[in-house]
């Protein structure tokens, strides 16, 4: 699906910042790397590489802290399952200038160009502070969200992070939700990461058209020798593993999937999903908290106190009645 922004005559021209957003182990570093050597410029100060990503992650250092702090800041870190920070009253008024401040000031130090790339998938957690930062440091906001399918994300995410089937598949879901809901209204393409290493040049010329930007200043063969095979080590395609009971997944996945190749976005489905996660992982975390909470009492009460506590109340009631 292609959402283009609305023309503006005589408007001045505003430099974009483009935001490559999508759960981790989308493809976002592949995305992000391909549309540098299009012409997007990179903020200074990269993520580099190391075993789980050797092409790096090209991720900028200062956005990554910047992410770290106020997931840390507000009880949230990227493994995060719950939309806490998303629901309303996560961040109230003042909070959430305090963190568009310092996204503010770390994009007003961004390499003067009309095209600046951004990448961190933290950012898909905190998109909307991320969006308006950007709009105050003089940026149009424009998005590209990385589809791939879940079984790859789930299998590279146990494979690099250690995070199980159950956890990997509940951030796909949230990730992607995430950066769906969070991107309406905004000039946004949706790129599979398959068909993108199947024909970088097509997917490229997608982004170009759907976002009305120059990506033609092309280094194809640093391109060619970036976009190797082993980019794409976790391969699977047909039905999605459901570990929740529902069909959420598969939901999500038919309608990015649909919209990676151009056709209608199902948002009323993507709506429905994205409310009953929410339903399910509030009242989940709610029972969770409460039973950490009564479990660190309850340890700290051995089986012989509660005989004794026990003994003693019969006490209190004479051993009678029903305590005979």
């Amino acid at each position: 699906m292609l959402v283009t922004p609305a023309a503006q005559p005589g408007a001045a021209a505003r430099p974009v910042a483009l935001f490559v957003l999508g759960a981790p182990r989308s493809g976002t570093s592949a995305l992000t790397r391909v549309l540098s050597l299009c012409g997007a410029t990179l903020p200074v100060g990269m993520a580099g590489a190391d075993r789980n990503n050797l092409r790096g992650y090209w991720e900028p250092r200062a956005a990554l802290h910047i992410n770290n702090t106020i997931l840390h800041r507000h009880g949230s870190t990227v493994f995060d399952t719950s939309l806490r920070l998303q629901d309303d009253g996560g961040l109230d008024a003042e909070q959430k200038a305090a963190c568009v401040g310092e996204i503010q000031a770390y994009l007003s130090t961004l390499p003067s160009a009309p095209l600046v790339v951004i990448k961190d998938p933290r950012i898909t957690l905190l998109s909307g502070l991320w969006f308006e930062a950007a709009r105050q440091a003089g940026f149009d906001v424009a998005v590209v969200i990385a589809v791939r399918h879940p079984r790859e994300v789930i299998a590279s995410g146990e494979a690099a992070l250690l995070a199980q089937p159950e956890l990997a598949s509940a951030l796909w879901l949230k990730f992607n939700l995430l950066a769906e809901r969070d991107s309406r209204g905004l000039p946004r393409v949706f790129v599979d990461y398959a068909n993108f290493l199947d024909d970088w040049r097509r997917e490229v010329k997608r982004i170009s058209v759907a976002l009305d930007i120059d990506l033609d200043a092309r280094d194809e063969g640093a391109i060619k020798d970036f976009l190797t095979s082993d980019l794409h080590r976790q391969r699977h395609s047909g039905p999605v593993t459901e570990p929740f009971g529902t069909d959420w997944i598969t939901v999500v996945n038919d309608a990015l999937c649909a919209a990676a190749s151009d056709e209608p976005l199902d948002q009323a489905a993507l709506d429905h999903v994205f409310e009953s996660y929410r339903a399910s992982e509030r009242g989940f975390r709610t029972a969770l908290e409460n039973s950490h909470r009564l479990h660190k009492i309850h340890r700290f009460m051995p089986p012989r106190f509660l005989k004794l506590r026990n003994e003693i109340v019969a006490l209190a009631n004479r051993r009678s009645g029903t305590w005979a």
